[in-house]
């Protein structure tokens, strides 16, 4: 079992259009990685984590370039990110791109986890490696807020900077501050609490240029039936989630079919599911509000079709069921929760 994760092949393509242009040689590159070119003709395929690590660290060694991550991010494309990328190009604002984010990453890979956070007047956009090597590391979140920068001022169509950019590690040695503002166009602050960029809340309601509803659906139910296939070594209970989250747009399952994908009698899955803290209902019900609410704030569809595809045979038991779980109907949940940004 990789103890890392694993990366996507987009996500290491960044580093080697950089070596590329450095005129580095890749073949080596690759080879100090484990790894062939035959490795990254599918952009659907997921690495070892371990493999990233090595091929970063060869790149690092043979590039002399002490801002290699940095500058790496400026390679940044919309596969980039696998699906990620699609689904936020689609998005109506950039506040709702961002919000897309952490739902989503996993399918980029295991490198580490990204949240929102709330302030004053702004929005921390915050990333946490799970990588150890400090060098590694420090690459790898250099690489990540530039991307996320320059990939947000492409779909947003606009030039704007956040108001600071916050690192964790301590400003490398032969590095000038003014490499990284020319990058970011704002203070960058190092020794911080948290990796970040701080976003001015007014750019959250910023239309992006290529945003499409219809598509952007697609995209992101595709986007959960990839992340279903991801639970390998999870604990049951979220794999019967994913495997519900999965089956339910084919209407609701039996709990027979559902038993059947882990090779199980339903009574053998109850059991297990019971000695895990849960049951087959709560799984579904959770699973079914964390949907009604996705569907509810972060698109347009009609009440009565988010019941459908919710596996609930009319909307009046999706009232029902949604009001216990929330105390509030549908509509009012959408009125309440309808924003410019839904994090």
């Amino acid at each position: 079992m990789h103890t890392l994760g694993y990366t996507s092949v987009p996500a290491l393509l960044k580093y080697l259009r950089h070596a590329e242009q450095l005129g580095l040689d890749q073949a080596a590159a690759l080879a100090a990685a484990g790894l062939t070119r035959a490795d990254l003709d599918d952009n659907g395929r997921r690495l070892p984590s371990e493999a990233h690590e090595k091929l970063l660290a060869h790149l690092l060694q043979t590039s002399g370039d002490p801002l290699f991550g940095l500058h790496s991010g400026h390679f940044v494309q919309p596969g980039s990110w696998s699906v990620l990328g699609y689904i936020t190009m689609n998005c109506a604002t950039l506040g709702e791109a961002m919000s897309r984010i952490v739902p989503y990453e996993k399918l980029v890979g295991d490198m580490g986890v990204s949240r929102l956070e709330p302030a004053d007047d702004h929005l921390r956009l915050i990333w946490t490696c799970r990588h150890q090597p400090a060098e590694i590391r420090r690459h790898m979140v250099e690489n990540v807020l530039t991307s996320w920068l320059l990939y947000a001022r492409w779909i947003a169509d606009m030039n704007h900077s956040p108001r600071e950019v916050w690192f964790e590690h301590a400003q490398p040695a032969g590095t000038t501050l003014s490499e990284y503002e020319t990058v970011f166009g704002c203070p960058v602050r190092f020794e911080q609490s948290v990796n970040a960029l701080l976003v001015p809340l007014e750019y959250l309601s910023v239309p992006l240029r290529q945003a499409d509803a219809n598509l952007l659906r697609t995209l992101e139910e595709h986007a959960l039936t990839l992340i279903a296939g991801l639970d390998e070594g999870e604990p049951l209970p979220l794999r019967v989630k994913n495997a519900l989250r999965l089956l339910l747009k084919d209407g609701l399952p039996r709990k027979e079919r559902v038993a059947e994908k882990f090779e199980m009698t339903v009574r053998t899955l109850q059991r297990h599911l019971q000695q895990a803290g849960t049951s087959y209902q709560e799984i579904l019900d959770q699973l079914r509000q964390e949907l009604a609410e996705h569907y509810l704030t972060r698109s347009e569809l009609p009440v009565q079709d988010i019941a459908h595809y919710l596996g609930f045979t009319e909307s009046r038991s999706f009232h029902r069921s949604f009001k216990s779980w929330t105390g509030m109907t549908p509509g009012e949940y959408r009125e309440a929760n309808r924003k410019p940004v839904a994090l």
